[in-house]
């Protein structure tokens, strides 16, 4: 039994090293660019948002580090971006919160996977004004109001019972009123200096063409090596 245990894993592990994928959907030149890389996303998203195959396109890795320099990632929604950069919305008390607190410094990471393409992006984090946090707390279905409440992000739970037990005194304090909005509860927007354009291509010879803000704020397009 433990010989076929370790002939399954050997397997199982040969297998993983033995996939492969090529990518031949589109390509990617500067002269298809956009000049301002918020204009070439925008184009980018909305075919993403016309995929059926993907379910949720503003779904973006985002990724911090606290004052250990100790990087951590996880998957969020981005809920608007514009020229001023992108959107987003979480608890300040969280992992991320706090290492944002510290370490204005994120990256974020679009990946859509039928579209072979990604979207790499670097910049520095800030709050949103409150009233625009209030805007969007506000819009939010009042399941999701609650649950905001609810949680004590990243801190250790006992057990899902505890959390669904928080999730109905809250809505005992809260029935027949409208669900404020939590201190701990922020948006914020992460300003981009750097965004990278990732096209799949056959023998992973991808197309990554970044643009890169100058001191005078103009964007310089270059290729990068695959």
């Amino acid at each position: 039994m433990m010989q076929n245990r370790v002939n399954i894993k050997d397997e199982s592990r040969s297998a993983v090293a033995s996939l492969r994928r090529d990518y031949c959907r589109e390509t990617l030149d500067k002269k298809s660019l956009q000049a301002d890389p918020i204009d070439q996303f925008d184009h980018w998203f909305q075919e993403a948002m016309n995929c059926e195959l993907i379910i949720e396109p503003n779904a973006m890795t985002l990724s911090t580090a606290g004052g250990d320099l100790k990087v951590t990632s996880r998957t969020v929604l981005m809920r608007g971006y514009d020229k001023e950069g992108f959107r987003f919305f979480t608890n300040s008390q969280s992992t991320k919160g706090q290492q944002m607190a510290k370490n204005p410094n994120v990256a974020l990471l679009f990946y859509w996977a039928p579209l072979e393409r990604q979207v790499k992006i670097h910049g520095s984090i800030s709050l949103l004004p409150r009233f625009v946090t209030e805007d969007y707390f506000f819009s939010r279905p009042r399941e999701s109001q609650l649950g905001a409440w609810a949680s004590d992000q990243s801190r250790p739970l006992a057990n899902r019972q505890a959390l669904e037990d928080r999730l109905q005194e809250l809505a005992k304090r809260f029935l027949n009123e409208p669900i404020p909005l939590p201190e701990f509860w922020n948006g914020y927007i992460a300003k981009p200096d750097s965004i990278e354009f990732w096209q799949g291509r056959p023998n992973r010879l991808h197309d990554r063409l970044r643009y890169q803000q100058q001191e005078n704020g103009e964007w310089k397009i270059e290729r990068l090596s695959p």
